[in-house]
């Protein structure tokens, strides 16, 4: 879990420069918020959320996507006594409704920053200010487009220490949140913006798709056949109308992703044997408990690629399995997992493999 450095934490000095520029532009207007006037959404660790905290604000509703994020805002409130400043809450209309300031840090898709933005012109305070900043690196000039698109003014901050704000007032054309939707592979496939790949397919998950196996052992409600790290839920949504009968337990970390599988499961008609849930790895599963998982682990962090992630979940995929029980994992193949693979859970044979990407089949010893 990561906390603030302990040499900002005194003074609940934010992590980075868009956090400092977003509490810096916002302070005016959070001076003058009553209880419950103020919204954080997209935080990373708790660095808007407690820093206006710090400063006075109080009854705010925050949202982080991740609940490792969540669980890092706990922690680090509780470390400096401000747990009671704020409520976390999904990312729905009872978050913004009659906000007046509302702190963002950018989203980096275009589709989360739109939702986002009509959520907020739906159901915020008609007074609404949107304080949006981010690094700049990770900004572009369509991000100022999407935002025109529910706000009538839009100005934008200098740069400063690689970072800007956009200040976005008078919403209109508000709009609550709708998934895009696709047919891909016989299935119907639902995301919300700033779901992992989107409506359609991504070309590692068709892999893993092409080569699972004709009967894997499991699928009883006791024993579901399960898609670690689920995205949008077209593994469990395939897995589920290939297996008729076949209960599924589908999870991921991401509030958006788990919104955009309930949809998909709704979408297909398979509600009723497919679960799913928002969890840490599979931190509510028993151990040894399992049979099968399939995984497509992340190998992004923000914008940075890294080989930090999954080696958490294959630990925890060791925890979960039973003995004999198989992990069915496609991976890039840059990142050389087999190894890690082989020492965490069991022997690991490669199933397929293309330029890219590499299926493998891992057996708990």
């Amino acid at each position: 879990m990561r906390r603030w450095p302990d040499v900002e934490a005194p003074g609940l000095v934010a992590v980075d420069a868009a956090d400092r520029l977003i509490l810096d532009e916002s302070a005016e207007m959070r001076a003058s918020a009553q209880p419950g006037d103020i919204v954080v959404i997209n935080d990373a660790y708790g660095a808007l959320t407690l820093g206006a905290a710090q400063a006075g604000a109080s009854g705010m509703g925050t949202h982080i996507d991740a609940l490792t994020g969540e669980r890092a805002l706990d922690a680090n409130a509780s470390r400096v006594s401000l747990t009671g400043s704020f409520r976390t809450l999904p990312l729905d209309a009872e978050l913004v409704r009659g906000a007046r300031v509302v702190l963002l840090r950018l989203p980096r898709s275009l589709d989360a920053l739109r939702d986002i933005a009509g959520l907020i012109a739906a159901h915020a305070d008609p007074r609404v200010v949107v304080v949006a900043g981010g690094r700049l690196k990770h900004m572009s000039v369509s991000m100022n487009d999407v935002l025109r698109e529910s706000f009538e003014q839009l100005d934008i901050s200098h740069a400063r220490q690689k970072s800007r704000v956009l200040i976005a007032r008078a919403p209109r054309d508000g709009r609550d949140p709708s998934p895009a939707a696709a047919r891909v592979e016989g299935l119907e496939v639902r995301a919300f913006g700033g779901a992992f790949a989107g409506a359609r397919l991504d070309i590692g998950t068709r892999l893993l798709l092409d080569n699972l196996p004709d009967a894997p052992a499991g699928g009883t409600p006791d024993d579901p056949l399960i898609d670690l790290a689920c995205g949008t839920g077209i593994v469990g949504a395939w897995i589920a109308t290939r297996y008729p009968g076949a209960h599924v337990y589908a999870c991921d970390q991401s509030a958006v992703a788990v919104a955009s599988a309930h949809a998909t499961m709704l979408a297909n008609g398979i509600s009723d044997r497919v679960a799913v849930v928002r969890d840490d790895v599979l931190g509510t599963r028993p151990s040894a408990s399992a049979s099968f998982i399939a995984l497509n682990p992340p190998f992004h962090s923000a914008a940075a690629v890294t080989d930090l992630i999954a080696p958490r979940m294959f630990a925890d995929v060791a925890r979960v399995l039973r003995p004999g029980g198989q992990l069915w994992c496609v991976w890039n193949s840059m990142l050389r997992y087999r190894p890690l693979l082989e020492t965490a859970i069991g022997p690991t044979s490669q199933v397929a493999r293309n330029a890219k990407f590499t299926v493998t089949v891992s057996t708990r010893r």
